[in-house]
């Protein structure tokens, strides 16, 4: 198939066969050795390593961000097995594409005894009609499957196909490994840039560090550079410092946005650090993320609703201006919008993040619904029912109810909760902010409630 020709096409080959390509492609490694950062899955003795060495590899689902070296591995491993390889793209390839996959590995096998390994490349993409299409050839062993995702797979792929597979995590690449990487592309002869462009230790380091564990954005980004510096050296021993370094790339290329998918799983860890920056008081976490959000093309109203539910969730009566500051810096986002009102944003993450907290409403709510779904519809008690009509007075509806506002301080001694629960608490104020004036209030009411022994 083209797909699989044109990825793997140099299995069995080198790559200096394709001198036009970008550098990232030219430097991918060709064998495990060349392969950097990802020691916790393959360094010597752990079970990916032994299972590409021995040619055992099962169905597996590599899992990391942009740039770790998912298909490199992949490409690893077609080098390095007697499988055949076929791979598709889950942009690009449907049920048809799966069913020609199949159909070929099965002619392979019953001619060869040849088995075929099936790398998809971004298998999230696959629907579930094309997950449920490859299952079974998956199951019965017609095909290996090498999944590549940057997405949670317990979110994205089903869990029967989940089953069949080991997941092996990829880690984003130390500034090291990065580093390792560009000194190999700067010196290699045939694949990189054969020694034509010299870096600083300070500029290597800087573009390890700004490719934030992508070795595909750190070799683009030397690329660039030496595209931008190559009409200046003329000496062949020049050193670039960071400074020319710095200029050389910003002339060939623009600022790369940061890795944040706003339905994947970068998404939804920053929105938890977030959170959890306010809920435990620290106003510098939570500006770091806000800022995080914000620079990555996070939409402002989205911000601004998960600060709304913090202020009740975690804040409450221990200050209950906080929802309404959450909801005044709503108003400002509606009617300022961005870049302004990341300023509105700031005041609000600093305020949250600084007031008293209490989940006391938020788990008094949890607990009636828990008590709901126990207990049902209990009845409701009859001095506390409606009557407009005088067949329900007549049957008690409405009897013995004591209006609050026809008594001193508006207080009454009267149960409201059904029978069954009477004495129940649900509120369990904190003795924080303003909560902590509740809570004495409270008590002295259920005191008062529990000394009364006449209730109705």
């Amino acid at each position: 198939m083209d797909q699989s020709e044109d990825l793997f096409q140099f299995a069995e080959g080198d790559l200096s066969s394709h001198p036009g390509r970008p550098l990232a492609f030219r430097m991918r490694p060709e064998s495990l050795e060349e392969v950097v950062g990802q020691e916790k899955v393959l360094g010597v003795g752990k079970p990916l390593r032994q299972w590409i060495t021995t040619d055992r590899v099962p169905s597996i689902i590599l899992w990391g961000p942009p740039g770790c070296g998912k298909t490199t591995v992949a490409q690893v491993i077609a080098r390095q097995t007697h499988s055949y390889f076929e791979t598709l793209s889950a942009v690009l390839s449907g049920v048809k594409e799966i069913k020609e996959v199949v159909a070929k590995a099965k002619q392979n096998y019953s001619l060869q005894r040849r088995k075929t390994i099936l790398f998809v490349d971004e298998i999230h993409r696959f629907n579930k009609a094309q997950q449920d299409a490859l299952l079974p050839h998956v199951e019965d062993g017609t095909v290996t499957l090498i999944g590549a995702t940057t997405e949670n797979p317990s979110f994205e792929i089903n869990s029967a196909l989940l089953s069949r597979a080991r997941v092996i995590r990829l880690e984003r690449i130390s500034v090291e490994g990065l580093v390792q990487t560009l000194k190999r592309a700067l010196e290699d002869p045939v694949r990189g840039l054969g020694g034509f462009l010299r870096l600083s230790p300070e500029s290597l380091q800087w573009l390890a560090e700004n490719a934030e564990g992508d070795a595909r954005r750190a070799l683009t980004s030397l690329e660039a550079v030496a595209l931008g510096a190559k009409a200046d050296l003329s000496d062949q021993g020049l050193i670039l410092n960071l400074e020319d370094t710095k200029a050389a790339l910003e002339s060939a290329m623009e600022r790369q946005p940061l890795p944040y998918d706003k339905n994947g799983e970068e998404h939804y860890n920053i929105v938890s650090a977030f959170i959890k920056s306010l809920r435990d008081s620290d106003p510098h976490a939570g500006l770091y993320y806000l800022a995080r959000m914000l620079e990555s093309g996070e939409d402002p109203a989205f911000i601004v609703r998960r600060m709304t539910i913090f202020a009740s969730e975690d804040i409450g009566n221990a200050d209950p201006r906080a929802l309404s500051i959450a909801i005044a810096v709503k108003e400002a986002v509606e009617f300022i919008g961005m870049p302004e009102c990341r300023i509105n944003l700031a005041q609000a993450v600093t305020y949250l993040a600084l007031a008293p907290k209490s989940n006391a409403s938020y788990l008094g709510i949890e607990e009636a619904i828990q008590e709901v779904h126990r207990t049902g519809a209990l009845a409701i008690p009859f001095h506390l029912r409606n009557a407009p009509t005088r067949l329900m007075k007549n049957e008690g509806y409405g009897r013995n109810y004591q209006y609050a506002h026809a008594r001193p301080g508006a207080r009454v001694q009267q149960s409201h909760l059904p029978e069954p629960l009477i004495g129940r608490r649900f509120y369990l104020p904190k003795p924080v902010g303003l909560e902590k004036q509740f809570k004495e209030k409270l008590d002295l009411i259920n005191s008062d409630f529990e000394k009364n022994s006449d209730l109705v």
